[in-house]
C-alpha cells in the first residue's frame, strides 16, 4: 500500500537541508510523535534529493500490520512539517514494507514467527526454515531439509550479528 502526495513549490526564502542524511534524520525526528506511543515503527526511510523533483519514502509497520488509512493520516500530518525543510517540488510516500521486504529489526522478526524464512549469513551460507523464536540477539529456525527416518530435529540458532539478510518466503501452496 502506497500513498503519494505531490507537494507544490516551496517558497524560496526557506532554509533547506543539504544532504540526504540530514533530511532523513529530521524526518525521523518529525515521525516520532506520530508513531502513537510505539504502536508503529520505522522500517526504513529513503531520501533522494534532486534539483528537479525530490522524493522521501517512508516504510512503517506495526505488530498487527499497518492499514492504508493509517499511512494516509501519518503522511498528511508529516507532509506539513516536511514542507518547511524540502527544496522545490518533492513527493512524500508513506507505505508498509510488503512481505518481500528484508527483515531489518527484532520487531520485524517477532512479527514473522511461524513463517518460513530465507536467511543469508555473513559467510554467504543460505538457510531456509521456519522461524521458531526471536530473542534479544538471536533467532531460532527449524531448517527445511530432508531428514532420515528417526533423525532428531535440532533447532538452529543464528545471532543477528551473523545475519546478512533475511526475508519471508512466500508460498502459494
Amino acid at each position: 500500500m502506497k500513498i503519494s502526495l505531490p507537494v507544490t513549490d516551496i517558497i524560496a526564502s526557506k532554509q533547506y537541508m543539504n544532504t540526504n542524511t540530514e533530511v532523513k534524520q529530521k524526518v525521523e525526528q518529525l515521525l516520532e510523535p506520530l508513531l502513537e506511543n510505539d504502536k508503529f515503527f520505522i522500517v526504513d526511510i529513503k531520501v533522494s534529493l534532486s534539483k528537479v523533483h525530490s522524493k522521501v519514502t517512508i516504510l512503517l509497520d506495526s505488530d498487527e500490520g499497518i492499514k492504508i488509512d493509517e499511512c494516509t493520516a501519518i503522511s498528511r500530518q508529516l507532509g506539513t512539517d516536511i514542507d518547511e525543510m524540502m527544496p522545490e517540488k518533492y513527493t512524500l510516500e508513506v507505505s508498509s514494507p510488503g512481505v518481500d521486504f528484508p527483515l531489518k529489526s527484532e520487531r520485524m522478526y517477532r512479527k514473522n514467527i511461524g513463517r518460513s524464512l530465507k536467511v543469508i549469513q555473513n559467510d554467504g551460507t543460505e538457510i531456509k526454515g521456519v522461524l521458531e523464536a526471536v530473542e534479544a540477539e538471536q533467532i531460532t529456525i527449524i531448517e527445511d531439509k530432508k531428514r532420515k527416518k528417526n533423525e532428531e530435529i535440532v533447532p538452529l540458532v543464528i545471532s543477528f550479528a551473523n545475519i546478512k539478510q533475511s526475508e519471508v518466503i512466500i508460498s502459494f501452496k
